[in-house]
C-alpha cells in the first residue's frame, strides 16, 4: 500500500491510506479485474486497484476537472498504464463501460441510487461504498435491501498519533461507513 503522503494531493480529498486497505480489501480485486472508481477524487483508490490488476482495467470516475488533472498526475507518477480517466458526474460516464468486475463509489454528489443503477456488474460482481454521511451509509442500505442483494456494513474509525513537541497526541480521521454487496 502506498504512504497517504506520496500521493499528489491539492485540496481534493483523498482516501486515506487504512480506509483504502479495507476498501481494496473488501472489493477482492484480482489480476484481470475490471473496475470502476466513481468519485475518484485524487485517484489513490484508483492506483491502488491498478497496482492490484495489472491485467485488468481501471476507470477512474470524476466530476471535478482539478481531481481529474490531480488523477492524471497520480497515474503517471505510479506507471500505471491501465487507468481510464473519465470526466463526468455519474451516473453520466457510465454508461459505456463493459461488464464490471468490481464498483467503488467513494463520492455520489447525492445521486447514489441513480449511480447504482447505471453499474453493470457482472454475476458475482461487488460494489463498495464509502459512505461518510449517515443519510448517503442509510440511502445505500436501503437500496441493496429493496433490490434484494446481499449486503454488509461496518464503521471505521481510524485515530493517528501525531507528534506535537514532546508528546504524541490522537488525531482522529473521519468515521467511514464502508458497505459492500455482492450481485447475484
Amino acid at each position: 500500500m502506498i504512504d497517504d503522503e506520496k500521493f499528489i494531493r491539492g485540496k481534493v480529498p483523498m482516501t486515506k491510506q487504512e480506509i483504502r486497505i479495507l476498501t481494496l480489501a473488501k472489493a477482492r480485486i484480482d489480476f484481470n479485474s475490471v473496475v470502476v472508481d466513481v468519485g475518484a477524487g485524487t485517484g489513490s483508490i484508483t492506483i491502488e486497484a491498478a497496482r492490484l490488476a495489472p491485467n485488468g482495467k481501471i476507470f477512474a470516475v470524476e466530476r471535478n476537472p482539478t481531481a481529474v488533472e490531480l488523477i492524471k498526475r497520480n497515474v503517471e507518477k505510479f506507471s500505471v498504464n491501465n487507468v481510464e480517466i473519465i470526466c463526468a458526474e455519474a451516473p453520466d460516464g457510465l454508461e459505456n463501460l463493459p461488464e464490471l468486475d468490481v464498483a467503488i463509489i467513494g463520492g455520489s454528489g447525492g445521486r447514489l441510487e441513480k449511480i447504482l443503477d447505471a453499474l453493470k456488474l457482472k454475476i458475482g460482481g461487488r460494489v463498495v461504498v464509502n459512505a461518510i454521511t449517515l443519510q448517503t451509509a442509510a440511502a445505500c442500505v436501503e437500496y441493496f435491501k429493496t433490490h434484494n442483494w446481499n449486503y454488509e456494513a461496518c464503521q471505521v474509525q481510524i485515530t493517528r498519533l501525531e507528534r506535537v513537541g514532546n508528546y504524541d497526541m490522537a488525531k482522529t480521521l473521519n468515521p467511514v461507513w464502508i458497505i459492500t454487496a455482492k450481485k447475484f
